[in-house]
């Protein structure tokens, strides 16, 4: 905004951008939520912006990228978050999917084959499970996992055209994983929408099954609850006349399917149909060998008991989520992320009954594990903002530390 003069005041720069933008000042008063005598009087110069967060604010709601133009060209550039979290693997993991199509294939490192490549995705989702901060690890490979099995997939026919395919998928679903929650809405969906194709051509129910388990994922974040119902159910019933000979893992992923479903139905508050789907988890897990943990959804003996206590949770039956907590050892758990999500659900649960003190500290915990799973969570980032809002003075300074860490505007 070098056209605004220099003599300008922040105030003044405010109602110039707002003018501009034609937004009236009722409008823009409430996109930060402030009255528009607030507003009036911040725009004139009566009341000066003490508040650094607030300007974040204001500059967001206007559309500037640079807070400068709001503070004046005598301060330092500073970037404005517009509103969606930022990770770099979002922007290579998009610019990887757009490609297909419009660029010839990429060409493969020499001694590339099939086998060598559904490995090298499987170790993509072990680091995934493994890193603390996965995005940015697994961000780093997801965007050539994808290209090279597109090409792959391609390249090749009969019997490895289909297990490139399947590769292929986990790769998507992978990619699905790293940019959810701070990717472009289409990118996310794309992805998902691939993955299914993917394990479709190939004809492969354990692959479809698993794509399905994830692209619920995303219409259960988006409040699509019949629609991630619809997937997860129809696909377990494909995957049901198939397991007393199926592999361990087509198990997993009827297992894990059935404990997507029991989450998505307490967050309806369908308490019975709930536990329901977790019982039916809860014996495909009794079916497999101790310590088993299916690669992509680690589903085992340790996740279906850690969904015990996301249910809970989501049903707002804190003691007994805390009750069942306690009595899971953390290291059981074949996932940092997954692991960290306990931690989170545990504070959420001493949100309900009021103990902010104990919830401070689990996020605390939760934080160690993987900043990145805290960061770009949804629920981990509720918990951060809610102790934020709610925290007593004698806990401002700690829950003015994890918001600020969490990435949260902090200011009033």
């Amino acid at each position: 905004m070098s056209e605004l003069s220099e003599e300008l005041t922040p105030g003044e720069r405010i109602r110039v951008l707002r003018e501009r933008r034609g937004m009236t000042r009722p409008v823009l008063a409430g996109l930060v939520g402030r009255s528009t005598d607030w507003l009036k009087k911040i725009e004139s110069g009566e009341r000066p912006i003490t508040s650094h967060a607030m300007l974040l604010k204001l500059a967001s709601a206007l559309r500037v990228t640079d807070l400068s133009a709001l503070t004046g060209p005598a301060d330092a550039a500073q970037p404005v978050n517009t509103g969606r979290l930022f990770h770099p693997a979002s922007a290579a993991v998009w610019a990887a999917l757009l490609e297909r199509g419009t660029r010839p294939l990429t060409p493969l490192p020499s001694g590339t084959t099939v086998a060598g490549y559904a490995a090298d995705v499987d170790a993509g989702w072990r680091l995934w499970h493994k890193a603390a901060n996965n995005r940015t690890d697994v961000g780093l490979i997801a965007p050539d996992l994808i290209r090279h099995g597109e090409t792959l997939s391609r390249t090749t026919t009969g019997p490895d055209r289909r297990a490139a395919l399947v590769a292929l998928a986990a790769a998507y679903r992978l990619a699905q994983q790293v940019i959810a929650y701070i990717g472009p809405a289409e990118a996310v969906w794309m992805l998902g929408d691939r993955a299914m194709a993917a394990a479709a051509d190939a004809d492969d129910p354990a692959a479809m099954g698993a794509a399905a388990w994830n692209l619920a994922n995303t219409m259960r974040a988006v409040g699509e609850h019949e629609g991630a119902m619809m997937l997860v159910t129809t696909a377990a019933e494909r995957l049901r006349p198939h397991l007393a000979e199926a592999p361990e893992h087509w198990r997993g992923l009827y297992g894990a399917l059935h404990l997507h479903a029991s989450i998505t139905e307490a967050r309806d508050g369908r308490d019975g149909s709930a536990w329901n789907h977790w019982d039916t988890a809860d014996q495909v897990s009794k079916s497999l060998p101790a310590g088993y943990a299916e690669l992509a959804t680690v589903f085992g003996r340790a996740n279906v008991d850690l969904h015990a206590v996301s249910i809970a949770t989501e049903l707002r039956s804190s003691g007994k989520a805390l009750t069942l907590a306690d009595e899971i050892d953390p290291d059981s758990i074949p996932s940092t992320e997954r692991r960290t999500r306990l931690w989170v659900d545990a504070a959420r649960s001493h949100m309900n009954r009021g103990d902010r003190t104990a919830a401070l500290h689990v996020m605390g915990i939760a934080l160690k594990i993987s900043p990145e799973t805290v960061k770009f969570t949804p629920q981990a980032r509720s918990v951060a903002a809610e102790l934020w809002r709610k925290a007593p003075r004698s806990m401002r300074a700690e829950t003015l530390e994890l918001a600020e860490t969490v990435g949260i505007t902090t200011g009033a």
